[in-house]
């Protein structure tokens, strides 16, 4: 519902209000007693809000129709009709606040089949209100304000059937009459409190009736023949309270218009005490009336021996008292003359004895049920009918003692502890008693040879006997809303219809060949029963289980089930069972869903919680996720192999294992640093660390340390305290430290080392130990915290840049920026490439001097 609202209406509410609040705080102030001025501050509120509501230039909205086009806008405080669905079929806008329905309220809703205004404050109705409701067949104006009816409201309905006009202010119907062009009209009711008076002409209009409803309570003035030209009349219901106690020839001639031999009479509202309270009715004892029903009233031993009396060989077939109260001691000695032996039906229903411990022993006055063959005496407080009782209901077929107090003791003495003589009985109702054991019951009713309907719903059965024997005739069989855990093969296998509904029944496991419907809702079943035990089962119903889901190899199981109910279960939406449920909405198979779409609603998964069935979609990836995750895995293998394969050409994994290496020898020599500050000796530092490969240690050890490491032996003078010392060099064969991790060594050796040698040749890039041990120490060199003058690069043999690894990226730098040396083939230039090489790892010393 959406309210248009505008700031000014409640900025002049707000004011009216503090306003009001003001004033009643004054007369509190003067010590006035404000619950008296409270209601009038209600009033005033009242006012202003619906002065606000008339100001709005907007009419308000229900939008509350579902999928057929019933708009449900009852209880939602409606003051105007609102704006609905120009779809809408049915309309209900009961018990709002809706005091005027005005021309252009209804404007647009010629499809409305079905209107209902029933409990509001209406007052008024514009005379072309109804107009544009051409299709309109169900009308209710009932319990509104309408003190005149306006025969041009229903000037254009020609296609109304159904009228309700019941409980307004008017005291007539008026003139001209208002139902003259309702000339499809089957079912009226009018009339209440304030009807006074009917006139002959009123009902000009309506000539045939399937049902009429009058309350004429206090009708004070009825011209005969009013109702008498309404012909065929199928049903009447007359409340007369006020004609039958104070004007009983009024009472007589509403009777006499509207009985007919055929017409069902219900009488209501009526209180028949004394003899004299009955006259009216031997208007219907003329007519020689079939069907008569006393609702709602108050009956005395003498109107009711006084009514048996009247009623003595009227061919009456059907007798019900429905809500009667009994003010007499059951003193009906005068009905035991009266003879009815055209009595087919008795009903009694709710019937409340005044004085129940004086009320006398009646057993005596069954004969009167000799000849009915259908007795139902509901909630009577019948606790036990004695087995000589039992023996004089010859014809009975149809028995309801639903709703009284029959315990299983009593039931045993009711059908005469197993023999019964009610041997034509077809249909047993004791549903809503005191029973409780299911196999007493059994017992009692296995001599019933034509019983075919067996109602023991609502009953205290716990259990089940493993074996019994029921009659062979029985086909109906409800058990409901007992407190059965299992069912056992007790039961008969030539029902054809069963309810089980509201148990705690968990499964179904026996074969019921003749099975034709089946009720389990309200249990506990995860499943469906397995069709195969039903292969004539046409209608199933499990609502309100503990299901999950269903699909179509389970219907496929039952051969000729046509409808089934399975709502408001506790649904998985698995994309099998949405899809399947889906297309089994929008398209009718050979099994039809018949309970309403909306019942269907997810359980699970968390985020379809409380969605209807219907409405939801699933992605690809929920309802092929196997395929998914498999395609989804395939394709993220092949990228990561090509990207392992891209990493691995551009080196990258050397790169990061470098790194790592890296920063774990850096933390550790950084530690090392500490520990060296703390150490008082001087540490041991070289000239120059020597990187190379394995292959050219000969010439390592064999050229060059014996040239810089012993001078003296290569024509120096060491004799000479002012000459050249000899160099120290860091080889890793002789100076690494034992036991200590290799990359800790390298980082040592290149800290405590002024000049790093490189000695390249083939051996060196191509040597996979010598790539592992030392790449990182070029790695280090190379890093930023040396310059390009500390290393010094020799090359044993001619080496291209092509043929060193990418990966030595700035060692192709430095070939590229620094000057190499190379180990010259001419035996003349080797003194030459010496001093070369010393004068460049003395550089440093050259520049101290």
């Amino acid at each position: 519902m959406f309210v248009s609202t505008h700031a000014s209406d409640l900025e002049n509410c707000a004011m009216f209000y503090l306003f009001s609040c003001k004033n009643v705080f004054f007369l509190c102030s003067m010590g006035q007693r404000t619950h008296s001025y409270f209601p009038l501050f209600v009033l005033l509120l009242s006012l202003c809000w619906v002065q606000r509501s008339d100001t709005d230039g907007e009419r308000w909205s229900c939008e509350r129709c579902d999928q057929q086009f019933f708009c449900n806008c009852s209880y939602s405080g409606f003051v105007h009709v609102p704006v609905v669905s120009d779809h809408a079929l049915t309309l209900d806008l009961s018990f709002n606040n809706i005091t005027e329905v005005t021309d252009d309220d209804l404007t647009g809703h010629s499809k409305l089949r079905a209107l209902s205004l029933h409990g509001n404050s209406l007052a008024v109705i514009h005379p072309s209100a109804f107009d544009s409701l051409w299709s309109l067949e169900n009308l209710d104006l009932s319990d509104n304000n309408l003190t005149a009816l306006n025969h041009e409201w229903f000037n254009k309905l020609s296609a109304l059937q159904q009228l309700n006009l019941l409980n307004n202010p008017y005291s007539c119907l008026g003139s001209p009459p208002v139902f003259q062009s309702l000339v499809r009209l089957r079912r009226l009711a009018f009339g209440g409190p304030a009807l006074l008076e009917i006139k002959r002409g009123d009902l000009s209009g309506v000539t045939e009736l399937e049902e009429l409803t009058l309350h004429a309570n206090n009708l004070k003035r009825y011209e005969s023949g009013a109702l008498a030209g309404i012909w065929p009349l199928g049903h009447v219901t007359l409340s007369l309270q006020g004609p039958v106690s104070t004007d009983r020839a009024l009472a007589s001639a509403v009777l006499a218009d509207v009985a007919y031999s055929n017409t069902p009479i219900v009488v209501q509202e009526v209180y028949l005490v004394g003899t004299g309270s009955v006259e009216p009715f031997k208007e219907l004892t003329k007519r020689r009336i079939r069907s008569i029903t006393f609702r709602n009233i108050t009956l005395s031993d003498e109107a009711l021996t006084e009514a048996l009396s009247m009623m003595d060989g009227v061919p009456i077939t059907f007798f019900s008292l429905d809500d009667v109260i009994l003010t007499g001691e059951g003193r009906w000695e005068k009905g035991n003359e009266t003879h009815l032996s055209s009595l087919d039906e008795v009903f009694v229903r709710h019937i409340v004895i005044l004085d129940l411990f004086k009320f006398i022993k009646v057993a005596e006055y069954f004969h009167l049920l000799h000849y009915p063959t259908k007795i139902s005496t509901i909630d009577t407080k019948a606790f036990v009918v004695n087995c000589h009782s039992t023996y004089l209901l010859q014809n009975l077929q149809y028995a309801d003692l639903s709703d009284n107090r029959v315990s299983d003791l009593a039931l045993q003495e009711s059908l005469c502890h197993g023999k019964s003589p009610l041997k034509d009985l077809r249909v047993l109702n004791i549903s809503g008693n005191f029973l409780k054991s299911l196999s007493t019951l059994i017992r009692m009713i296995a001599r019933l040879s034509k019983l075919t309907h067996l109602d023991a719903s609502r009953n205290g059965y716990s259990s089940m006997p493993q074996s019994c024997s029921w009659p062979h005739t029985l086909r109906y069989l409800n058990i409901s809303r007992a407190k059965l855990t299992e069912v056992t093969s007790c039961l008969p296998t030539t029902l054809e219809v069963l309810d089980l509904s509201y148990n705690s029944l968990k499964n179904f496991s026996l074969s019921m060949p003749f099975l034709r419907e089946l009720y389990l809702s309200g249990n506990k079943f995860l499943s469906l029963p397995h069709g195969r035990l039903f292969p004539n089962l046409e209608t199933l119903i499990i609502q309100s289980n503990t299901m999950n889901m269903f699909g179509p190899s389970d219907l496929q199981s039952y051969s000729r089930l046509q409808s089934l109910q399975a709502g408001q279960n506790k649904f998985v939406c698995s994309c099998d069972f949405v899809s399947f449920l889906q297309s089994a909405f929008k398209d009718a198979g050979e099994v039809q869903i018949t309970d309403r779409e909306e019942s269907y609603v997810c359980d699970s998964p968390l985020y379809l919680q409380g969605r209807p069935v219907g409405g939801v979609s699933l992605s690809v990836v929920e309802c092929h996720r196997v395929l998914f995750v498999s395609v989804s895995c395939g394709v993220a293998l092949c990228v990561a192999l090509l990207v392992s394969i891209l990493l691995w050409r551009l080196h990258v994994f050397w790169y990061l294992k470098m790194t790592c290496a890296w920063v774990k020898a850096k933390r550790s020599s950084q530690q090392r640093r500490k520990r060296d500050r703390m150490d008082t000796e001087a540490l041991l530092s070289f000239d120059a660390f020597v990187s190379y490969s394995e292959r050219d240690a000969s010439w390592v050890e064999n050229y060059l340390v014996p040239e810089l490491e012993e001078p003296g032996e290569n024509g120096e003078d060491s004799s000479n305290p002012r000459g050249p010392r000899p160099l120290t060099l860091c080889l890793h064969k002789r100076d690494f430290l034992p036991g200590h991790w290799i990359m800790d060594n390298i980082m040592s050796a290149i800290e405590r080392s002024r000049r790093t040698i490189f000695i390249l040749s083939e051996n060196f890039v191509q040597s996979d130990w010598c790539r592992y041990e030392l790449d990182f120490s070029h790695f280090w060199l190379f890093d930023g915290n040396a310059g390009d003058e500390a290393a010094i690069l020799i090359l044993l043999e001619p080496l291209s840049r092509d043929n060193i690894p990418k990966r030595f990226y700035k060692l192709h730098k430095l070939m590229r920026s620094t000057t190499y040396l190379e180990w010259p083939q001419e035996e003349e230039r080797v003194v030459e490439f010496w001093e070369s090489l010393r004068r460049a790892l003395r550089v440093e010393e050259e520049d101290d001097d």
